[in-house]
């Protein structure tokens, strides 16, 4: 069986592939742009850098150029460079540097080499000179989620605060990588359907599961909801993660005001990408935390009721794991992973609309005894471990 070559920008999903693929002993080499260990200075210096490492590797041939890594990102901010330029520069940046690497390691035999999305084209280019085998994490549904985006933009009456489209180059990228790997993997079916509507072919794609441990710090907690949801003691909704339009916030807003004098408080956390109404803005019934530290995050988690993801679009929604670990009912679209079950560990909202939310709401608030129930039955099942990813990716194998 051939061994693995995992390249990643940045720490998507707490390196769970690499961690997989190291669980399973195929992982050869892990490529990154920062690596920075606890309690080193580097560590110690930004308190941004703290979640650029995982012990779950400590083991593993990690190969990260730190001081180049920062170089790049002291450069680009003394520059002022932003938006699709920065991205499109960091991800070229990251490709030569995976490129380097892989030219001067002891790379030979057959290998298998996976890279995400729109970081990955050089990096395959090279994987293919030498005969291996490519693996491309798709880590969004691609150019359909874009046009969703362009559409909401226009029709919704809360406007983003800035978008673009990305640039014909970056599509053009992405559509090169594809032709280079031998197999796409996607983490949801609504991301597969969004690929093969792009002419994708389906016998490349491969679905397979996220993998997301719980924190140990939710321990043996069990929810207490109150027998009922009063001014005093009212229904907590947390919404956490970018407060932008396709992450179905407009829809959420609308929500709010037809909930407007219900016994219902919406926990917004993340940074805001949407010009909101003052009225919303000051809404008795909504609290706008900003962005979070990942340390403060749980506590969002534990004292919330009810987790909201009413996406537009989504590869998979990492948050909705999250929540389900710390025992939280989730409110879902059907745009993202399929984590929850309707009526069992959450709520599936047949159309993303503030109705539909608000009815949702509306269900739990005058039955906390279901939210009590779906709570029990939450958690995060044995199909998102990092054994059953770990096996998925070794099925990819011919």
């Amino acid at each position: 069986m051939s061994s693995w070559i995992c390249c990643q920008l940045g720490a998507r999903e707490h390196y769970a592939v690499p961690r997989a693929l190291l669980l399973s002993g195929l992982l050869h080499d892990f490529i990154t742009d920062l690596w920075i260990r606890p309690g080193t200075l580097l560590h110690s210096w930004k308190k941004g850098l703290t979640g650029r490492f995982h012990p779950a590797l400590t083991g593993a041939r990690v190969k990260a150029p730190n001081v180049s890594a920062l170089t790049f990102e002291l450069k680009a901010s003394l520059a002022r460079d932003n938006g699709w330029n920065l991205i499109g520069r960091r991800n070229k940046w990251f490709q030569k540097h995976a490129v380097n690497q892989l030219a001067q390691a002891s790379t030979n035999g057959n290998h298998t080499l996976f890279a995400y999305s729109y970081a990955a084209e050089e990096i395959f280019e090279f994987a293919k000179e030498r005969g291996w085998r490519t693996v491309l994490g798709q880590i969004d549904p691609g150019p359909a989620e874009e046009r969703i985006v362009a559409r909401l933009n226009k029709s919704s009456a809360i406007k983003p605060t800035h978008w673009e489209p990305a640039p014909a180059s970056y599509w053009k990228t992405w559509r090169n990588e594809c032709a280079l790997a031998d197999q796409i993997v996607v983490n949801s079916a609504w991301s597969k359907v969004s690929l093969v509507d792009e002419g994708i072919p389906a016998e490349k794609i491969r679905l397979l599961p996220v993998a997301y441990e719980s924190s140990t710090e939710v321990g043996s907690l069990q929810r207490l909801y109150p027998r009922a949801f009063s001014a005093e003691r009212p229904l907590r909704v947390l919404f956490l993660g970018q407060i932008n339009l396709r992450k179905g916030v407009g829809h959420l807003l609308e929500a709010v005001e037809l909930l407007s004098g219900e016994s219902v408080e919406f926990w917004f956390v993340g940074p805001t990408q949407v010009q909101v109404p003052q009225s919303l803005k000051l809404h008795p019934q909504v609290r706008w935390f900003g962005v979070a530290p990942r340390v403060e995050v749980t506590s969002y988690y534990r004292d919330a009721d009810v987790f909201v993801f009413p996406t537009l679009s989504d590869g998979f929604g990492l948050t909705q794991l999250e929540a389900q670990s710390w025992k939280l009912p989730v409110i879902a679209s059907r745009h993202c992973g399929e984590v929850v079950r309707d009526g069992f560990n959450g709520v599936i909202l047949e159309e993303v609309s503030g109705r539909a939310i608000a009815d949702a709401l509306l269900e739990l608030l005058r039955a906390p005894e279901k939210l009590s129930a779906m709570s029990v039955r939450s958690g995060v099942e044995e199909r998102f471990s990092l054994k059953v990813l770990g096996d998925s990716l070794k099925s990819l194998m011919p």
